[in-house]
């Protein structure tokens, strides 16, 4: 949801209550609305405390700073402050309205990468996935997550999830647990043409996989943090996929591997949703040490830098840089994996492009066509539920990217070239936090075509 809040000016009303202090105290801080939400964790965002001295003509920005950071925390629709000054102290409310944090959701979905694959498979009704989603955000008013995932159909899938970003006082040390169990009636085993080859078995499972996971995190605030996991995975494919692709799991069907992950990232966006202006910085560190004998360890480094800029009269411009560097003395078929996965060029939708290394560059100028503010269902009584955003951008951008590769197949086209696009679309942003994008591309290759998406692009 986006935070159309317009911005209040505490600094110019304490010069009025107190006029003859260029520095006031902090005497008292409030929170109004948290049924659900624990005080301790509204406090341990903000960067002031009673007893703080502030000067008044920084007021206005500090307060809107903290009021930012406990809006990003997506615990609730609106974050207001109010202040009140007398003899040089000032009393400070946040007002605050939680949003549902229980999502029991139907899983319906397709067993693809993404809404143009799918279209393109001939057996694409049978390419679905139907199940439960369930997500219990803030449990115990902590700000802990529960995730549960139980998924039947083309993909078998059943996973478990706990998130706790932070215990403690400041609550600054988290944890993070995961359990998950996949397996499915096709593997995509190999690339030909720059698309995935799919293997069907409609009796057996010709890939599964599980996996374990546990980390730390450290916690600044909602905008810093770094995170350490470890997990571990055993994966088995069936003989079927190796005699298909022997450098699938490279000459095995079956491995075992450790993955110990460092993460860190800075996020400075306005919101997290739908971010107009600020920075977001992150940084991955992942090595991969195999259980398997004769399996060479892979180390991956990823980085991702984006800026966003208010151009004024409603036009936003913003810019995403991301890479990754891969380094090992081999590397299986399902781990040389670069755009058309997590990330793509746009417009290049129906490919896939392998390889070890890659870079990606992405911009954009964006024009709110329209905000409708909080649009009210009087039928549903519920505040939590009975209000709607709806605010339409009109979008146009530029994307740009490179795959390195050692070897590549004959029929395989686009590692080691530049990947280009440009298109113009329509972004939706509404209820919890959804964007809604339509966009037409056309690429490098003079292809063009209509995409749909359900999430923010850069």
């Amino acid at each position: 949801m986006p935070d159309t809040v317009r911005r209040a000016a505490p600094d110019s009303l304490v010069r009025v209550q107190c006029p003859e202090y260029a520095v006031v105290r902090v005497a008292t801080i409030l929170f109004v609305g948290h049924e659900v939400t624990k005080e301790q964790i509204l406090r341990a965002e903000l960067d002031f405390h009673e007893g703080d001295r502030l000067p008044t003509d920084q007021l206005a920005r500090r307060l809107e700073a903290n009021r930012r950071r406990l809006f990003n925390l997506q615990l609730f629709h609106r974050v207001l402050i109010e202040t009140v000054c007398r003899d040089g102290e000032i009393t400070v409310l946040f007002s605050l309205q939680e949003r549902w944090y229980t999502f029991p959701v139907p899983i319906f979905s397709l067993a693809d990468r993404n809404f143009r694959s799918w279209l393109d498979r001939p057996d694409k009704w049978q390419r679905v996935d139907y199940g439960l989603h369930v997500v219990r955000r803030n449990l115990r008013g902590r700000n802990e997550d529960l995730t549960g995932n139980l998924q039947l159909g083309f993909n078998r899938k059943y996973e478990l999830f706990y998130e706790a970003p932070g215990y403690g006082r400041r609550r600054r040390v988290g944890v993070g647990f995961g359990v998950s169990y996949y397996r499915s009636h096709a593997l995509d085993y190999t690339t030909g043409q720059d698309r995935l080859v799919a293997f069907r078995d409609d009796t057996g499972f010709p890939i599964e996989r599980r996996y374990l996971t546990a980390g730390l995190r450290w916690r600044h605030t909602v905008q810093r943090r770094t995170a350490l996991d470890v997990a571990y995975h055993r994966q088995q494919v069936s003989d079927s996929v190796l005699r298909r692709n022997p450098a699938y799991y490279l000459g095995r069907t079956r491995r075992e591997f450790l993955d110990v992950t460092l993460s860190a990232s800075l996020n400075q966006r306005n919101t997290f949703a739908y971010p107009l202006t600020g920075r977001f910085v992150q940084a991955v560190l992942t090595h991969r040490v195999f259980l398997t004998p004769g399996t060479p360890d892979i180390t991956t480094a990823r980085a991702r830098y984006a800026q966003y800029f208010a151009l004024g009269r409603g036009f936003y411009y913003n810019f995403n840089l991301q890479g990754q560097l891969r380094f090992a003395e081999r590397v299986a078929y399902a781990d040389n994996r670069a755009l058309g996965y997590d990330n793509l060029v746009r417009g290049y939708d129906p490919y896939v492009v392998d390889g070890r290394h890659y870079g990606l560059a992405q911009q954009s100028v964006s024009y709110r066509l329209f905000d409708l503010g909080q649009l009210k269902l009087d039928a549903i009584r519920n505040p939590k539920i009975n209000t709607i955003p709806l605010v339409l951008y009109l979008n146009t951008f530029v994307d740009a990217g490179y795959v390195a590769s050692r070897s590549v197949l004959v029929s395989n086209r686009l590692p080691n070239q530049l990947l280009r696009s440009a298109g113009i679309g329509l972004h939706l942003v509404t209820f919890y936090d959804r964007v809604f994008t339509m966009e037409y591309t056309r690429n490098g290759r003079g292809q063009d075509g209509f995409f749909f998406r359900s999430e923010f692009p850069i």
